[in-house]
């Protein structure tokens, strides 16, 4: 099952223990750990424990915990939200678990996953904001591990924050909803209120967030044209997450990767535009329509493209359209699958002595009656990436070699580039027309030509001469069937 459609076995939620009692059954150390864990909210602690350990009896006397200094029964569970079994014995926690159970209260068992109804997270704690890690079986270290790292990226002022907003959120929800509303809460979290909770002011933070709800202004639309790079999720770039995570609407197209799309705000609204080989969904005429349609309505778009919104991506049609409407926009690059690509092969695209110079192209600037200009730099030396060439594979050798090009020449090859499967392929110019029998390849292709290839690396490809003499030998086969 590839990650995007991975499923939890433990869905995470929160429970309200406001007044209520959680007991927790155990003498020593796990039951200490609990308790600290669950100290961390306003329940009522209630501690079974007939031969508490010296720990757990400061932690009873320092924080008031009804302390049951009694062999455990049943009784002990009677009207709790939660139970904890935290003895360190089997028998006993089984116990505890079943009568639980019996009573439907949903119950942990320390280390116990087989009894547990529930599994207790690692918590990131800015009250009134809580992160709950869990690793679904991974083990406590990795949550931990995680905890800490979260921990570190959020601000100490988050729960100062978070308060304030809980304070605000009546009034917010007199703003008129949609854009105006999302806007708000936007600014407050990412614009002056915050600025002043971090540096302590929570006067000044109060009166800024009164000025955000007194702005009448328009909300004025704007579009994002970002580079969704070649296809693995962890290459997005960090301006690219923000503006998915603010994001009203995400126009997307075919080649970007689910996951990446579901990076995005929650309740964005999600519209497929995709173009590919034989399949175009919207005329780029409807797809620049639908960027100003919504830009006019006030929205923040995220018009995510394969790769780099500049390269190849018909970028520059959409900008001169959302130009002339009238409608503010920004580029934000990607990394782009020639980067890609010779990042999968270890292949240096410019290499001292070798190769000073790159060539972008598409297979298809080769089918002309003439040369583009960019093949004298390619008899020259330069390193060319031809992106979205499998089809034309044979035209594109054919035509180098006859313009100068060696046939010897060093050809790298990427099906799917950055991706967990993808497929490498190496040889010569001579050897690239293979690639068109390959009907097995079925991702976006990206192949790299020049002197420079000779440098990369090539244990995990394939050899394109195999399957080159693979299709003549099916040829001379079919000429003896005939």
């Amino acid at each position: 099952m590839s990650q995007a459609n991975a499923k939890l076995n433990a869905f995470p939620v929160f429970m309200r223990v406001a007044g209520e009692a959680v007991a927790i059954v155990g003498n020593g150390e796990e039951a200490l750990a609990k308790a600290r864990l669950l100290a961390q909210s306003s329940a009522v602690l209630r501690i079974v424990a007939d031969n508490a350990s010296g720990g757990l009896l400061d932690f009873i006397a320092s924080t008031g915990a009804v302390h049951i200094n009694a062999a455990y029964e049943t009784v002990h569970l009677q009207g709790a939200a939660l139970v904890f079994a935290a003895s360190g014995d089997e028998a006993l926690d089984r116990r505890v678990a079943e009568d639980a159970r019996r009573r439907g209260i949903p119950v942990n068992a320390v280390d116990r996953p087989e009894l547990c109804d529930f599994f207790t997270p690692a918590l990131v704690n800015r009250a009134p904001v809580a992160i709950a890690i869990g690793t679904e079986g991974a083990g406590p270290v990795l949550a931990q591990m995680l905890r800490g790292r979260i921990d570190r990226m959020l601000s100490p002022s988050l729960g100062r924050l978070a308060a304030l907003a809980a304070s605000f959120r009546a009034a917010a929800e007199r703003l008129p909803k949609g854009n105006r509303r999302r806007r708000f809460w936007s600014d407050f979290f990412a614009g002056a209120p915050a600025k002043a909770i971090e540096a302590g002011d929570l006067a000044e933070a109060h009166g800024a967030a009164l000025d955000l709800l007194a702005q009448d202004a328009p909300v004025e639309g704007h579009i994002a044209l970002v580079g969704a790079g070649p296809g693995a999720d962890d290459l997005l770039t960090l301006r690219a997450h923000r503006l998915l995570m603010e994001a009203d609407a995400i126009v997307y197209d075919a080649l970007v990767p689910e996951a990446i799309v579901a990076m995005g705000r929650r309740d964005a609204e999600r519209l497929p535009v995709g173009k590919r080989k034989g399949c175009h969904s919207k005329s780029q005429e409807e797809i620049n329509a639908l960027l100003i349609e919504l830009g006019r309505a006030g929205k923040r778009v995220v018009r995510l493209k394969s790769g780099d919104p500049l390269v190849f991506g018909r970028a520059g049609e959409e900008m001169a359209a959302l130009r002339e409407a009238g409608i503010a926009y920004e580029v934000v690059p990607g990394v782009t699958a020639a980067f890609a690509a010779a990042a999968d092969f270890e292949l240096p695209l410019t290499l001292r002595g070798v190769s000073s110079s790159m060539v972008f192209t598409t297979g298809h600037d080769l089918k002309g009656n003439s040369l583009p200009d960019w093949a004298k730099l390619a008899i020259s030396g330069a390193t060319v990436a031809v992106y979205m060439g499998r089809s034309v594979a044979a035209e594109v050798a054919g035509r180098l070699i006859e313009a100068g090009l060696s046939p010897d020449t060093a050809v790298a090859v990427v099906e799917n580039a950055s991706l967990a499967g993808r497929r490498r392929f190496h040889g010569t110019l001579a050897d690239l027309p293979s690639l068109e029998a390959r009907a097995d390849l079925t991702g976006p292709v990206m192949t790299i030509i020049g002197d420079a290839v000779a440098g990369a690396n090539f244990e995990q490809s394939e050899p394109l001469a195999a399957h080159r003499h693979e299709g003549a030998a099916s040829a001379v086969a079919e000429g003896v069937e005939q």
